[in-house]
């Protein structure tokens, strides 16, 4: 993981920054997840929303103003410093630098999403377990998956390991972890599934803490 951290802390150190990027790179990179993705979210303003991996808000400066709240983690300490610089604006989003997969969340949320971040944990049915915790009663889980099946992230002066994501093995996942996949579509460069944390029959109204 520190190899992670220092590949998007030395990201930021080259101002390498999706948010601020020309017109042409942004579009480019809705191809992994474009208005779609964020359609699938349902978003409204009672929603409190999760982002795995919120890199430098790319998506989030797009999702802040349609949602109640919005937190975000990353593990790179200098990519949530630019995070919090571009999102400034927003006074509905809370910055977490940590990892995902160990930090303990003091809430629940409507809607958790995750983009181009999945490659970088190994176990990923642990993770989904966790996002399926974390989820209130009929919250959403959006995840885009790269289409790119390389085990290594090939930056010319470093080489860093990831673990592709198979579409198969995480719809697999999400019904090990209690999550009803209601929609998943292709992108020209991802995978996209929909799942929903279904109500316990009888039962209504979202869990506590969200």
């Amino acid at each position: 993981m520190n190899e992670v951290i220092k590949h998007y802390d030395k990201l930021i150190e080259e101002n390498n920054d999706p948010v601020r990027d020309p017109k042409p790179l942004r579009d480019y990179m809705d191809k992994w997840d474009g208005e779609k993705f964020i359609d699938s979210m349902q978003l409204d303003k009672t929603k409190t929303v999760l982002e795995i991996g919120i890199g430098t808000g790319r998506l989030a400066i797009k999702i802040a103003p349609n949602c109640k709240c919005l937190y975000g983690i990353d593990i790179s300490e200098k990519t949530i410093e630019r995070a919090t610089e571009n999102l400034s604006s927003c006074d509905n989003v809370k910055l977490i630098c940590d990892d995902f997969t160990s930090f303990e969340f003091e809430q629940n949320f409507d809607v958790i999403y995750s983009s181009l971040t999945f490659m970088h944990i190994n176990d990923k049915l642990s993770a989904i377990k966790k996002v399926s915790s974390l989820l209130n009663d009929n919250g959403l889980f959006v995840l885009s998956i790269d289409k790119n099946q390389s085990e290594f992230i090939d930056m010319g002066d470093r080489k860093i390991k990831i673990y592709p994501d198979n579409p198969n093995n995480i719809r697999n996942d999400i019904f090990t972890s209690n999550l009803e996949i209601i929609n998943d579509f292709e992108t020209e460069h991802a995978y996209v599934t929909v799942a929903k944390r279904p109500s316990p029959a009888g039962e209504g109204g979202p869990r506590s803490g969200g």
